[in-house]
């Protein structure tokens, strides 16, 4: 009787755990508010008009300007990490020491780009992923000179999973950065499941940035990182159909739309196709974009060259093995016609600093 009792008390007690885990994660959870405005941070003192590589004011038409997206993994994604959400076995990076390192090689990689326009994604700011390293200040360091936005994407609550190494709480956002003057921006809340699945995928955005042009119009700088373990397929399509309205609305005002990101969507219609290596089944962000729903007065631009091509993204189950790792192009761009494309190509890093390779777009303002 007293095997039975204790066996009887100890599995109370783990009900009693778990339901008071359930109920705080429940509590925790919360969305920020639509149509948030975003604070525009200026370039730092020193770096005003008397320095010649300060951001300029107006953007040019007809000029060569080119833009680039990065999603950076949480400055986890060593080129031999493997994420438990993939199939892979690790929660979180190595060690602070390596987010560290890899934050540098990533600044140090996007200042290689001089690119005027960046758009990067999965940047931590409070994170146990990411040993609570502030990578924003790390980019808003690096890049002193330039304007920058940052937008929550989400502020989870402690996830105790896996359970020897829980993924922990993780808060992070998307980060636009502009040689070119940021006169306001917002943050967009996109639709994201309502069940459980919210748990998972956590609260998704975009954020709008305004620069404006030398002709009077703006130059909209739209930023998104779009739902990626979603268990309800028509989500994905909620999330399009809220960002194009916003697309088509700043169109329609004559101006300049770059849309840019993670899309998680198969941008190429089927990866294998290009890079040989068959998706595997289960997987949602492997499913192809659905090209028709392209608003008109809109291109998704292709970043694939056919004699040699190079994925955006690499599935996280496995140690980065081009002859066996599933590879797909997540990133990309959907820009207004009123733009000219000149080139758009994915810059092969060989996933050193994430799982996912930078994409960049160069254009003019017609």
């Amino acid at each position: 009787m007293r095997i039975f009792k204790c066996i009887g008390i100890t599995i109370l007690v783990l009900i009693l755990i778990f339901l008071m885990y359930a109920a705080y994660v429940f509590l925790s959870y919360y969305r920020l508010d639509d149509n948030l405005e975003l604070d525009v941070a200026a370039p730092a003192i020193g770096t005003s008009s008397e320095d010649g590589d300060a951001p300029d004011s107006k953007v040019p038409l007809n000029t060569e300007l080119d833009v680039t997206s990065w999603n950076i993994g949480f400055a986890a994604y060593t080129d031999d990490f493997t994420f438990f959400m993939d199939g892979g076995e690790e929660s979180r990076a190595r060690s602070e020491e390596s987010v560290l390192e890899t934050m540098k090689k990533i600044t140090e990689y996007l200042n290689s780009f001089n690119s005027d326009f960046h758009l990067i994604q999965e940047v931590d700011t409070d994170s146990t992923r990411s040993y609570h390293v502030n990578q924003y200040d790390l980019i808003s360091e690096a890049f002193a000179k330039q304007y920058k936005t940052f937008a929550q994407n989400y502020d989870s609550p402690y996830l105790m999973y896996p359970i020897l190494q829980p993924h922990g709480k993780s808060k992070a956002g998307i980060v636009t950065l502009s040689d070119y003057v940021i006169t306001d921006a917002i943050r967009r809340s996109l639709p994201i499941q309502e069940d459980f699945g919210k748990l998972i995928d956590l609260d998704r955005c975009y954020s709008i940035n305004r620069i404006p042009c030398q002709n009077g119009k703006e130059l909209v700088l739209v930023n998104v990182h779009l739902s990626a373990y979603t268990t309800d397929h028509t989500i994905a399509d909620q999330q399009l159909e809220v960002l194009y309205e916003d697309l088509i609305k700043e169109y329609e005002k004559g101006n300049y739309v770059v849309c840019g990101g993670d899309f998680n969507k198969d941008l190429l219609g089927d990866s294998s196709k290009y890079f040989g290596v068959p998706k595997e089944e289960g997987y949602s962000w492997a499913e192809s974009f659905p090209m028709d729903s392209v608003p008109d007065g809109f291109t998704l631009v292709s970043s694939v060259d056919d004699e040699n091509p190079v994925a955006s993204s690499r599935l996280a189950n496995m140690p980065w093995d081009q002859a066996k790792d599933f590879q797909i192009t997540l990133d990309g761009f959907i820009v207004s016609d009123n733009i000219q494309v000149l080139e758009c190509k994915v810059l092969d890093l060989k996933f050193e600093c994430s799982d996912h390779n930078p994409v960049n777009l160069r254009f003019t303002l017609k």
